[in-house]
């Protein structure tokens, strides 16, 4: 079958497209200087969601690109903010603005500012925010935001964790109600069917849409994207100057990631390029845009890992249109999976897929009983982080935490192994729990909790056939009885 209309078609309509107002689930990333008004209108135009990269920009420049947009399309979109990027005054000044031209949406990055998204959310506006990590997208989710971006470091530009985005994206579904969106080396079609198929509600395009007739990068980085492939890219803090110390980028390997220019953190303030008077240094965030000359070999050429699917500057609404129409037919060639008729002759064989398919459903329902309560454990350890007062239990707590997570994408992949649908509900036990104010009786309370998990855990595994599932699982179990001891250790408990 071609990549026809009919394909295009039968790319899901998610909540997160209602949320935004867009046809397709494919958000344009919010690239500070590529992302200008004429990327983000072509985007609209083609169906999908386009963010203005605004970080640092004067007020001037924002009103003029919204401007822009508005101009070109009447379909919605929005402007992204890095408020840890971002001198407090201006950012005070840039979210004042969004909310005198009553932008649709913001995206946000970095670390959450729960003052930030409220001040937004009152306005009427909605909220998406590009996570690194799930504790990052609970926070976030707590703090008001309307959706999510699950960012996996094999995306371009600044990344904030360290998680392979498939990965994180199952640890973000699994703990978190919010519509979320996943973006890191999305590349082709493919694999816009593949996070989708995951769970995903969009897809986020990057470095696909930066080498594009409408992006405002330099040419020289476009045809960069072109020759490159993903082994070309490199995650590094050669590039630091205008954001907070340790803020890690992926960019195309060049002279400065070979330390052909020197030590990065000598700030000896060379001058290798100027943007209309601005000079533009060396070791900088900036990358080569279009209103620039100077040395662009040596600034920060960002490139995702998708960045071999990059095989020609095109228009973006044709970018869009090809990889929208391979999602499509991906999808449904996945759907339309043959399935095996059996004969009349072999009751028997019918007979035991269906005892097969009706074990399976049970497992389902026992995994996502452990979900919700895995879910639960994941948020009370968050919320009592801040409640330790030395770091002994600091520590034991935020270990806790991370494997809570860990289990809740566990047990996600393992749902949807069994061709199950994974549960949204957290279990009572969070409330329950946070409404115990001594942080000891909490840590005990949680601790049946945790011994709860267990038991079901020791009467779930003899049931499981499937070898890698059993192995999960009981690495899943090792890991709360350890926990457990070390609880009761804390507490002054006998081990168990």
């Amino acid at each position: 079958m071609s990549l026809s209309t009919h394909a295009v078609h039968m790319l899901p309509y998610t909540p997160l497209c209602e949320l935004l107002d867009c046809r397709y689930p494919i958000l344009l990333a919010g690239m500070g200087g590529v992302a200008r008004s004429e990327l983000v209108a072509a985007v609209t135009q083609a169906g999908g969601f386009g963010f203005l990269g605004m970080v640092r920009e004067p007020l001037e420049r924002i009103r003029d690109e919204v401007a822009r947009v508005r101009q070109a399309t009447p379909g919605a979109f929005g402007v992204n903010l890095i408020p840890a990027a971002t001198d407090p005054v201006l950012l005070r000044a840039q979210i004042d603005l969004c909310i005198e031209l009553r932008i649709p949406a913001v995206e946000l990055f970095w670390d959450v500012q729960p003052d930030v998204i409220s001040r937004f959310r009152e306005a009427g506006i909605t909220v998406v925010y590009q996570v690194g990590s799930a504790e990052q997208a609970m926070q976030a989710e707590k703090a008001g935001a309307n959706a999510l971006i699950a960012q996996g470091v094999e995306a371009g530009g600044h990344v904030w964790g360290r998680q392979p985005l498939a990965e994180l994206l199952d640890e973000v579904l699994a703990t978190v109600s919010v519509p979320v969106a996943a973006a890191g080396g999305i590349g082709c079609g493919r694999d816009i069917a593949q996070v989708l198929a995951q769970g995903a509600q969009a897809a986020v395009l990057g470095t696909a849409l930066i080498a594009t007739r409408e992006s405002f990068a330099h040419d020289f980085h476009k045809l960069r994207l072109v020759a490159a492939s993903a082994t070309d890219t490199v995650l590094t803090e050669d590039f630091h100057i205008n954001w907070p110390r340790h803020a890690a980028v992926r960019v195309l390997k060049n002279s400065v990631t070979r330390g052909d220019r020197g030590d990065p953190a000598s700030g000896d303030g060379t001058v290798i390029g100027d943007e209309e008077g601005r000079p533009i240094y060396l070791f900088s965030t900036d990358s080569p845009l279009r209103s620039m000359s100077g040395d662009y070999e040596a600034m920060a050429l960002y490139a995702g890992q998708g960045v071999g699917h990059v095989g020609a500057v095109e228009p973006a609404g044709q970018v869009i249109a090809r990889m929208v129409a391979e999602a499509a037919q991906e999808l449904r060639a996945r759907s339309d999976a043959p399935v095996e008729l059996a004969s009349p002759v072999c009751y028997a064989a019918e007979f035991e897929e269906n005892s097969m398919a009706a074990k399976n459903s049970a497992l389902v329902a026992l995994l996502n009983e452990l979900l919700e309560a895995e879910r639960a454990g994941a948020r009370v350890t968050l919320e009592s982080v801040a409640d330790a007062q030395d770091a002994a239990t600091r520590e034991l707590i935020e270990a806790i935490h991370r494997d809570e997570v860990k289990w809740c994408g566990v047990l996600m992949r393992a749902i949807r192994h069994l061709q199950g649908a994974p549960g949204t509900k957290t279990g009572d036990f969070h409330g329950r729990a946070m409404a115990i104010g001594e942080l000891a009786e909490r840590l005990a309370f949680l601790n049946r909790g945790q011994g709860w998990v267990a038991r079901k855990l020791r009467e779930l595994l003899p049931q499981v056939d499937d070898p890698a599932i059993r192995d999960d699982l009981a690495e899943m179990l090792s890991s709360h009885e350890s926990n457990l001891g070390k609880v009761n250790t804390l507490l002054g408990l006998p081990r168990r």
